[in-house]
């Protein structure tokens, strides 16, 4: 298959590669342009079917459950699906009072967003084209942890990003939680299109209002430090958000353990300056440049951690015809939805009311436990389990999908895609690593030490007590997967491989067992782990270089959390 075919079927894979009975081909090891960088380049790609990949990511019309996971709908108490008036599938949720067994016990959920967060802070492409990485556009981000995405180019430049004094950042209307008041405040907006150094920070609610809460932290510094220019401030601030990302976000994601593998004396340590950082994967990686492996297969993590649905106050309680008809979604919002107003869709001026209650998403006020359940309402929305399923919202990207009724939703009431679009997150996922040329998970397992997984453990599905009998090989799901899995799949399942493990050896009840936390496995961890270190390390002006003396001011000795981040900016 030439490239000009294949960037034409990613656009209709069904259409373009599935009816013609040919299997997707990387292209040939095309240049790679400045800012993306092959960890293992003498790795061959990794090739498959696209009739195999269009059964992974969504099942294909056959009785394999793809990794798009099916809408929680209301049911009758015949346990039948009920409609509304025009015959479409009401969607519904597991009870705030009750466990939902994909719910991931060691990760908050703010912890989703606040990785899609960073990751705008590193990567973008202005297109979003099937096109090989950095040889469809340059990265407009900066690999450093530098909060372009917030500061956009500085106060010079884009004064329109900045308060009157050039040191503090714009903020808009004053928000509420379901109309009490609050101190979230908005965006400043143009016709509803958010003011910001990254537009994709307006990509859903919960995104938008944590660039807010960065955006807020950096004004309270500010506050704090009135004789600061604003590049002293933007210092401060970045050096914090940097702290924050070793002791906090890597640690909750990958484990204490590879931190200190990578950074020997962190546990104990005063000082960043006193860390000794051990690469060994990205030893080559050079300064400026974006490992593949990390922006198009494993960073994706993230997309199974999101939950169909959310609370973001505890003021909004619904109508009472939610509260009589559907209790479980009362005052709750899907984190995408057809009717815009319904859901937590971005890029528009959302409802004042949407405004967060930040105690829902990060333990600023309690842990998150199982023991919590009972809190209901106000207890910490756990993400979801890091496997090999993602909610069913993520199957119909607004962005890729027709608007309106009618002709376009099906009969079920979900979104149709746009013409020549691929509108389904895991089919985009799967067929970006492969226009990558990224390397099989097996294979880049192998690279870095580790045994690969065999195809009987690297299942399809939830992370469930029920999932570990249920869930099919994913060599069932073609030839073409026979010892060689796609990248971004196999750190899922490597994730998920891991938990079932445990969860199996556990002498207790299916509760018990389902209350297990998830994160990234050896080979993912190592990925995103090794990345941010590097990435960190290679960045002269990073926290890793900070003078000896340095400490976080506002954290507990020497951690620095996300919790202290939101109390910082007010809003804890």
């Amino acid at each position: 298959m030439n490239r000009r075919f294949f960037l034409k079927a990613a656009g209709s894979l069904a259409v373009g590669c599935v009816a013609a009975g040919r299997s997707i081909r990387a292209v040939a090891q095309t240049p790679v342009n400045p800012g993306y960088f092959r960890l293992f380049p003498s790795l061959a790609s990794a090739e498959f079917d696209a009739g195999d990949l269009l059964r992974l990511a969504n099942g294909n019309g056959s009785d394999l459950p793809g990794m798009s996971a099916k809408a929680e709908v209301l049911m009758d108490t015949k346990k039948q699906p009920l409609r509304n008036s025009k015959g479409e599938l009401i969607i519904s949720a597991t009870p705030e009072t009750e466990f939902d067994d994909e719910e991931n016990y060691g990760l908050p959920a703010g912890y989703t967003y606040l990785g899609q967060f960073i990751d705008h802070d590193l990567t973008f492409k202005a297109d979003d084209a099937f096109t090989v990485s950095g040889a469809g556009g340059e990265n407009h981000r900066t690999a450093k942890f530098d909060l372009d995405s917030l500061y956009g180019a500085g106060p010079e430049l884009q004064p329109y990003l900045y308060a009157a004094d050039g040191r503090s950042l714009a903020r808009g209307r004053q928000l509420t939680q379901g109309g009490r008041a609050c101190a979230n405040r908005d965006h400043s907006r143009t016709n509803g299109v958010a003011i910001l150094g990254d537009k994709r920070n307006d990509e859903n609610v919960i995104v938008s209002q944590l660039h807010g809460v960065f955006a807020d932290f950096h004004n309270s510094v500010a506050k704090d430090n009135p004789s600061l220019d604003f590049a002293a401030l933007r210092r401060v601030v970045s050096w914090h958000y940097q702290w924050m990302i070793l002791t906090d976000f890597l640690p909750r994601l990958c484990g204490q353990e590879i931190i200190e593998t990578l950074l020997a004396g962190i546990g104990e340590c005063k000082s960043p300056r006193k860390l000794v950082v051990q690469r060994k994967i990205t030893a080559a990686l050079p300064a400026g440049y974006m490992p593949l492996e990390f922006v198009d297969a494993a960073y994706r993590y993230g997309h199974s951690a999101i939950r169909q649905v959310y609370r973001l106050n505890t003021v909004m309680q619904g109508s009472p015809e939610d509260r009589r008809n559907n209790p479980a979604m009362a005052g709750r919002r899907a984190i995408f939805a057809a009717v815009d107003q319904s859901g937590l869709n971005g890029f528009r001026e959302y409802p004042e009311e949407f405004g967060i209650d930040w105690s829902l998403f990060f333990e600023t006020r309690h842990p998150m436990t199982p023991e919590r359940i009972s809190d209901g309402t106000h207890k910490v929305q756990p993400s979801y389990k890091i496997d090999t399923s993602l909610v069913n919202p993520l199957a119909y990207l607004p962005e890729f999908s027709q608007a309106g009724s009618g002709n376009a939703r099906d009969k079920d009431g979900f979104a149709r895609p746009l013409p020549g679009a691929v509108a389904n997150l895991a089919m985009r996922n799967l067929i970006r690593g492969q226009v990558s040329g990224l390397p099989s998970g097996q294979d880049v397992a192998r690279a870095v030490g580790l045994e690969p997984i065999s195809d009987k453990d690297l299942r399809v599905g939830q992370a469930t007590v029920d999932g570990i009998t249920e869930n099919r090989s994913i060599a069932d799901y073609g030839d073409s997967f026979r010892g060689n899995a796609p990248l971004w799949f196999y750190i899922l399942a490597e994730a998920q491989y891991d938990w079932s493990s445990r969860a199996s050896a556990l002498s207790s009840n299916a509760s018990a067992k389902n209350t297990l936390p998830t994160r990234l496995g050896p080979l993912g961890g190592r990925l995103v782990a090794e990345t941010f270190v590097a990435l960190l390390d290679l960045d002269p002006d990073s926290v890793l270089h900070a003078p000896a003396d340095w400490r976080p001011r506002y954290g507990n000795d020497n951690h620095f959390g996300i919790v202290d981040l939101v109390r910082t900016a007010g809003l804890g």
